[in-house]
């Protein structure tokens, strides 16, 4: 049985930022399933083990290949164990997972500061989008239309989910993974997975390329495929 593909999207946006990359992947055989964790960000803790259920039942208990981008990345441990029946791992510009640590643990003590500030009284913080300000999203989304679509999907987020610690993972890797770098933002985690023996394929795009360039996007991630060991 060949393996059901699925695009994680970051919980910080939403699922159009796989849209256009799955449907180029179905439209080439592939079964494809883009799971929605737009809804467990305002459902309370815990956040990552409610996350990774929404993956994994998207599995639709069939044998999988997960591939996340961008704050999904360190989702892909704790969904694959609940799956079983993962056949890899593909991180697109995204975090690795970090058991036993938080997001708050793993980012520069100024950005973890900046977001604390951000929260209103109630501990929440606004859409990302709004973390940068309508100019830089335009230079990564420069249509009206698809910018408009992408930020529509984007929620509010609650600062605890940041602050919450992932549950321990002993046993991942469980498959063989592989990483897709599409921004320079992401090349410790590209030289991670060298150093882990991963394929590695570096596109010099930016980090909504799955956006803006899906074909592109689809392609380098078929090759990546290709070049994961099969698991027995």
């Amino acid at each position: 049985m060949a393996a059901r593909l699925l695009l994680v999207h970051s919980p910080l946006v939403g699922r159009a930022t796989w849209e256009l990359v799955a449907a180029d992947l179905a439209g080439r055989g592939y079964q494809v399933g883009v799971p929605d964790l737009t809804g467990t960000v305002a459902a309370g803790p815990p956040y990552c083990p409610r996350q990774a259920e929404v993956i994994a039942r998207s599995a639709s208990g069939e044998p999988a290949i997960i591939i996340g981008h961008s704050g999904a990345g360190s989702l892909l441990a704790a969904a694959g164990a609940l799956i079983g029946r993962v056949r890899g791992y593909v991180f697109a510009d995204a975090g690795l997972p970090v058991p036993g640590q938080s997001w708050m643990d793993t980012v520069p003590p100024g950005l973890a500061a900046q977001l604390r500030q951000m929260a209103d009284a109630h501990g929440w913080l606004p859409p990302w989008p709004q973390w940068w300000g309508e100019e830089a999203l335009a230079e990564l989304l420069p249509d009206p239309g698809l910018r408009r679509r992408f930020a529509a999907g984007c929620p509010r987020l609650p600062l605890a989910m940041f602050e919450e610690v992932h549950p321990p993972a002993p046993h991942w890797p469980d498959a063989p993974a592989a990483y897709l770098q599409l921004s320079e933002a992401y090349a410790d985690q590209a030289a991670q997975a060298r150093h882990r023996g991963w394929p590695v394929t570096h596109l010099a795009s930016h980090h909504l390329a799955p956006l803006t360039d899906p074909g592109l996007v689809a392609g380098s991630l078929r090759e990546l495929l290709s070049q994961l060991p099969r698991k027995p």
